[in-house]
């Protein structure tokens, strides 16, 4: 066994630059297979890592459409106050949409260069939606429950809709136009989580609203709560709102977190490993071919091995061993080198770097099993070689 190493060695040794360049693709192939691999996962965990900042915390509670009992569905005004007080609730507000009519909104006349206004969605809040959404403001303030309870004309505009606007900024107390009445923006929204629609709208307070267009009652109750909190904070709060008829809300809220970070792993992994395998194969093929060159231009030393009694076993094995070393080798640099890659991406995108130990250490014997695999049929062709045949084609 060892005299069959050293010979298989020898071979490989004796031609680096074929060795080099037979070993590169197997080097690819193991490269691509731990690289995206270990890509595919560390970019799972920060797609699950963003879920949980952000989706994972948001739960919205709305009267469910399909109760036959208007009045049974209808939030109560005050619903926020009742969802705080259960443990694991950061936030609450409450959010609807106001039917202005064929009222437009316009700024002070000649700045927005619309004479006739613009249809900007109108919307109701109370003071604790913004927090529940995690609004950030580009300038001003938020209004409070002061300015919901006395129902004061202020609003909040979203970035985009005061850009439409052509209002940029609020230490001048600027005013916008919704039909004939005014009121003062206070603040200009710069972003928000899980309400996207708020940056196109003109915000105001819920009392405003019900005094300048009659609104009845909140749409929606937007909940921010603690991470891994929703589920319970679902199963609770249309209890909290409506103790005698719970059945009547409905709850939108994210799916458990292992269920989404297994599907994003498994999506990408089977993304991932099937770019890997291709590559593979590649590598395969390429042993495959240089193997069986070798043993077209070793054609004469096969047959003197065989003449001096070597038998056919002896010539398959030293050649099966020489593809095992090309693989290993591969596998081995292609390793270090899919390592190297998934580490450096990491430290460029700033994420945490995750490996699969047993890929990584796997991986050089994955090499080696490709290139016993690819080097079967060549070795098998050098052991069918007949001593006479070679000797009399080298004559």
């Amino acid at each position: 066994m060892r005299d069959l190493l050293d010979e298989a060695l020898a071979g490989v040794a004796a031609r680096p630059t074929r060795l080099i360049l037979t070993t590169l693709g197997t080097v690819l192939g193991i490269a691509a297979l731990v690289g995206t691999v270990g890509l595919g996962q560390t970019a799972a965990g920060q797609i699950t890592q963003l879920f949980d900042l952000a989706a994972a915390t948001r739960v919205v509670v709305s009267p469910d459409s399909n109760g036959s009992d208007e009045q049974a569905t209808q939030l109560p005004w005050d619903a926020p106050q009742r969802i705080v007080r259960l443990n694991g609730v950061d936030a609450a507000g409450t959010v609807s949409n106001v039917d202005v009519g064929a009222d437009t909104v316009h700024s002070v006349a000649g700045l927005d260069g619309q004479k006739d206004g613009l249809n900007l969605q109108v919307m109701a809040a109370s003071g604790g939606l913004f927090d529940a959404v995690r609004s950030v403001l580009k300038t001003g303030r938020f209004f409070d429950a002061g300015h919901d309870a006395r129902g004061d004309k202020v609003v909040v505009l979203g970035k985009n809709a005061a850009k439409r606007l052509g209002i940029n900024r609020v230490d001048s107390q600027p005013a916008i136009f919704i039909g004939d009445q005014a009121y003062t923006v206070i603040g200009i929204l710069d972003s928000v989580s899980g309400k996207a629609e708020l940056l196109d709208s003109v915000i105001m307070p819920n009392g405003t609203a019900k005094t300048a267009y009659k609104l009845k009652a909140p749409e929606s109750v937007e909940i921010r709560t603690s991470v891994g909190a929703a589920q319970l904070i679902a199963k609770q709060a249309p209890v909290a709102i409506d103790p005698n008829n719970p059945s009547s809300l409905k709850v939108d809220a994210p799916p458990k977190q292992g269920g989404v970070r297994k599907g994003v792993e498994s999506n990408l992994n089977a993304l991932f490993l099937l770019l890997g395998a291709v590559a593979l194969l590649v590598g395969g093929l390429g042993i495959a071919n240089v193997t069986l060159l070798s043993v077209l231009e070793r054609v004469s030393e096969i047959g003197l091995r065989r003449a001096l009694g070597a038998a056919r076993r002896h010539v398959a094995g030293q050649f099966l061993v020489e593809s095992v070393i090309v693989g290993f080798l591969g596998g081995l640099l292609g390793t270090a080198v899919g390592v190297l890659l998934t580490v450096g991406v990491s430290f460029a995108r700033d994420w945490t770097p995750i490996l699969d130990n047993k890929l990584t250490f796997g991986a050089p014997f994955l090499g080696a099993v490709i290139g016993l695999i690819a080097g079967t049929y060549p070795a098998w062709k050098a052991s069918a070689i007949q001593p006479i045949t070679a000797l009399r084609g080298s004559a």
